[in-house]
């Protein structure tokens, strides 16, 4: 039991150092994380501006080219009003005129308005693209700030990493999915030993008796108040030493 306590006691202490070089990358992590993301969306919404912008122009070109084969259409038509040999022919022409004629003023009118939707799309890619060069530019100096952090404490969380990989085993797996738990609910802090009476995690007293029980080592105990795991200072001593003399 005491070797048990033990791998969790000395895997807390390893935990303790990993979050303090954590620490010192503040809310970098995040901040890099949240700008990859808003440059994600800039840019999501940049490229469904610009295909929109394009497909608009594709029509516009679509109805241009439309519009003067239409027109074509109506000289060819107006020209063979002088050669009809009846009304019937007459007629057919003069709908055929009418027609083009309609149907070049409505692709007038779409064009028009195409091209209306197209400046607003313009304007709209215009006003994204100063935000996304500054995210992409903070983006740069925050994740070489982020870089130079973690080269100058590689050295460290290299070896204390090396030293969790090797202590993890040792730890029984219930334990482990506990420690784990535990850690994520109480800051990081789930593993701690008496102090003046006192649970080192909570402050909470404990009971002289519970002190007793918890010092035969024959059991993983919990905080009442706050569910830590406590190990006797016998434990953290034992550990502590080892740790200095490695």
């Amino acid at each position: 039991m005491k070797d048990r306590l033990s791998a969790l006691y000395e895997l807390q202490l390893i935990d303790n150092e990993l979050d303090v070089l954590e620490s010192q990358r503040g809310n970098l992590p995040q901040h890099v994380r949240d700008l990859d993301q808003k440059i994600a969306q800039i840019s999501t919404s940049l490229q469904a501006k610009e295909l929109e912008r394009s497909e608009s122009e594709r029509k516009r070109i679509i109805n241009t080219k439309e519009m003067e084969r239409l027109d074509e259409a109506q000289k060819r038509y107006k020209s063979q009003l002088y050669t009809v040999r009846n009304n019937k022919e007459y007629d057919a022409l003069t709908k055929s005129i009418d027609q083009a004629e309609e149907d070049i003023s409505k692709r007038e009118m779409e064009n028009e308005l195409l091209l209306d939707k197209e400046k607003n799309l313009v304007a709209d890619i215009d006003n994204f693209k100063p935000g996304l060069d500054g995210f992409e530019q903070e983006l740069k100096e925050k994740g070489t700030e982020l870089t130079a952090i973690a080269n100058l404490n590689e050295e460290q969380e290299s070896f204390f990493r090396g030293k969790r990989a090797a202590i993890e085993p040792k730890v029984r797996k219930q334990d482990l999915a506990k420690y784990l738990q535990i850690r994520k609910a109480k800051s990081g802090k789930a593993v701690v030993t008496i102090k003046r009476n006192a649970c080192s995690g909570c402050h909470n007293v404990i009971p002289a008796n519970r002190q007793l029980e918890i010092r035969k080592m024959d059991h993983v105990y919990n905080c009442a108040s706050c569910g830590r795991i406590i190990v006797p200072s016998e434990v953290a001593e034992s550990v502590n030493k080892e740790a200095l003399l490695a």
